[in-house]
């Protein structure tokens, strides 16, 4: 199965503003920091625990490679009602896993609320929040992974 397909078929999930709104986030959140935030949106989650196929995507997106190890990843599988925050081993050994699991409660409010947009944006927030304290940005740092929302099937 494709891990990506073709963007038209995410207008099912959010509008041009929404898409734009997300993706704003997350500039504003990586502006402030080294760390590296994506979106990945898809209908179905095709494993039981949506946190393997967090790191199924995180790693087909070569995230790993960020020169800290401080990619994080938000995965939302909307048909199925499954999210994961898959964060590299330099943010994740900082934040642990309690971090993340505060960070899906949370999303999992607004969600349930069917603010789906509002909570992708606070997460990115939050997560932003956290990059900046453990891994701000120096003079150096460059923009190492696209910032656009990336839609599976």
């Amino acid at each position: 199965m494709p891990l990506f397909f073709n963007r038209r078929n995410a207008k099912s999930f959010f509008t041009a503003a929404d898409e734009l709104r997300i993706v704003e986030a997350i500039r504003e959140a990586e502006c402030r920091t080294s760390g590296e935030i994506r979106v990945f949106i898809e209908s179905r989650c095709r494993f039981v625990d949506p946190v393997d196929r967090a790191a199924e995507v995180f790693f087909g997106l070569q995230m790993e490679r960020t020169e800290d190890r401080n990619g994080v990843l938000l995965y939302v599988a909307m048909k199925d009602h499954q999210l994961a925050i898959f964060g590299d081993e330099g943010i994740h050994r900082i934040v642990g896993t309690d971090y993340w699991k505060q960070e899906v409660a949370k999303i999992l409010q607004s969600f349930n609320a069917a603010h789906h947009v509002d909570g992708i944006i606070d997460i990115v927030r939050d997560i932003g929040t956290a990059l900046v304290e453990h891994f701000p940005y120096q003079q150096e740092d460059k923009n190492e992974l696209p910032d656009n929302i990336v839609f599976g099937n």
